[in-house]
This record gives structure tokens, sequence and C-alpha cells, in this order.
């Protein structure tokens, strides 16, 4: 009788990595990442971006609101500069995520967005002093 080891198994190629066990989910068919025809610019963002979006895709899903609604209420609660640079950071990630979908996005769509990083960084300069 020969005594074979059994191996540990394995719970799924990326458990240790995003905190979950089984495998991470899917991502989405055909070349996403990349808009058709597009200037140098938004190639190159989009390049840039491509590892960040999967790291976000990745990670738990509790983990993006938890950590916008943590940094938008302390850019609220902090006075001066630590507030409106909290309220900057915020509106820069939101600009980013917007410029990354305003090719499929319709004109109400983008309307809410810009309202929306636009009103953060009004809630920043007030903070400051500016208004």
């Amino acid at each position: 009788m020969s005594a074979k080891k059994k191996q540990p198994r394995r719970k799924g190629p990326t458990s240790g990595s995003t905190g979950r066990q089984g495998a991470a989910r899917p991502l989405p068919q055909g070349d996403a990442f990349y808009t058709p025809n597009a200037s140098a610019l938004r190639r190159e963002v989009e390049r840039r971006s491509a590892v960040p979006l999967v790291w976000l895709h990745n990670a738990p899903r509790w983990i993006l609101p938890v950590t916008l609604a943590g940094v938008f209420v302390a850019g609220l609660v902090l006075a001066g500069i630590a507030g409106a640079l909290l309220l900057g950071l915020l509106a820069v990630f939101f600009a980013w995520l917007a410029f990354l979908a305003w090719p499929g996005l319709r004109t109400g769509e983008r309307a809410m967005r810009v309202i929306v990083i636009l009103t953060l960084l009004g809630l920043g300069l007030l903070h400051i002093g500016v208004f």
C-alpha cells in the first residue's frame, strides 16, 4: 500500500487576494476597457485605469460605498483645508469615473455626474472660505 498525500483544497484563484471565498466576479465580455477610435489621451487614461478598475471590481462590494461615505462624512465634519482636501479627492475620484464612462452616457446621466462633481468642489471651497 502506498500512502498518498492529500493536497490541500484550494477555495479559488482569488480567495486570498479579495477576502472572499470562491472565484472573483467575472469581468465583462469583450474588449470592455477600451473605447474604439478613442483619442490618445482617452486610450492612455483607459490603459492606466485598467488595473485599478479590476481591483475595484474584485474588491468586496461593500468596500467602495463604505469608503466613499466615510470620506464624504469626514470631508463635511473636518474644518478647513483637511475637509476641503477630502471633498476634492472625492470629486477627483468621481471625475475619473465619469471620464471613463462618458462615451456611453446619455445627456441626463452626464449632467448628473457634472452636478455631483461641481457640488463636491463647491462644498470644498466653502470649507476653505472662498464663498
